[in-house]
């Protein structure tokens, strides 16, 4: 059985998709950019947008009345790989322990010129 997730605290959808899906105690967040859910815009720099990237990750799971401790799998594109150590060091704030697997790709070009986009699998 298919949950849709939706939270007012976190970006609303900028296209035919859903925030996240919960399917047999398992959520998928749609990819989270770092955008500012109050303004709709996005912060300058890769660590501004990593920070609000995993904050709108972890509203939506606390809508769910999880948090990222139920996190076992990230995945992390990143716009230049030259700032995977600014990335990494927001990210650590986030995750300081019992890590979730993750992957970190680098793409050529992110919806709204994004500098970061983080999606997360969670398990209730």
């Amino acid at each position: 059985m298919k949950k849709l997730i939706a939270t007012e605290n976190a970006p609303g959808a900028i296209g035919p998709y859903s925030q996240a899906v919960e399917v047999n105690g398992m959520i998928y967040t749609s990819g989270q950019l770092g955008i500012d859910p109050a303004t709709g815009e996005l912060p300058e720099g890769v660590e501004a947008q990593t920070e609000m990237a995993l904050k709108n990750a972890e509203a939506i799971l606390k809508s769910e009345g999880l948090s990222l401790a139920n996190v076992f799998k990230t995945l992390v594109f990143i716009k230049d790989m030259n700032d995977f150590g600014k990335m990494n060091g927001i990210y650590s704030k986030f995750f300081s322990k019992d890590f979730p697997a993750r992957s970190c790709v680098e793409v050529a070009r992110l919806p709204k010129d994004g500098l970061v986009e983080i999606e997360v699998i969670a398990i209730r």
